[in-house]
């Protein structure tokens, strides 16, 4: 079980620290997705890129000896992404950017889980 914690929860870090930067540096290729999903500009910094960014960190600190900040940290991911793909789906937007949310709601989810149950 530890071993799947390990990789499961390194691919979330990595893919949702890479998204958390992306957004905090307003990354030209996610914009018109976020466009789609009627998010503003304005919010990529902050609630959005900084969410993830902190995510990622909570993540990595589970992985690096605090499990609970670990925990902590899958469970407001998988809130995050899951308004995010709420977001989404009101706003009627199926683009690449709806498919990466829910990956992500995924990883997080999972990550969670074992996180859940290696503690």
């Amino acid at each position: 079980m530890h071993i799947a914690y390990v990789v499961v929860t390194v691919l979330a870090v990595a893919a949702t620290g890479f998204s958390g930067v992306a957004a905090l540096a307003h990354f030209r290729p996610i914009l018109p997705g976020m466009a789609a999903a009627g998010v503003p500009q304005s919010w990529l910094t902050f609630p959005i890129g900084t969410l993830k960014t902190a995510g990622a960190v909570g993540l990595l600190l589970g992985l690096l000896g605090v499990p609970l900040v670990g925990v902590a940290a899958a469970a407001g991911l998988v809130l995050f992404f899951a308004c995010a793909v709420h977001t989404h789906l009101l706003a009627r937007d199926h683009s690449a950017q709806f498919l990466l949310a829910n990956g992500f709601l995924l990883l997080s989810g999972a990550a969670f889980a074992l996180g859940l149950a290696g503690n």
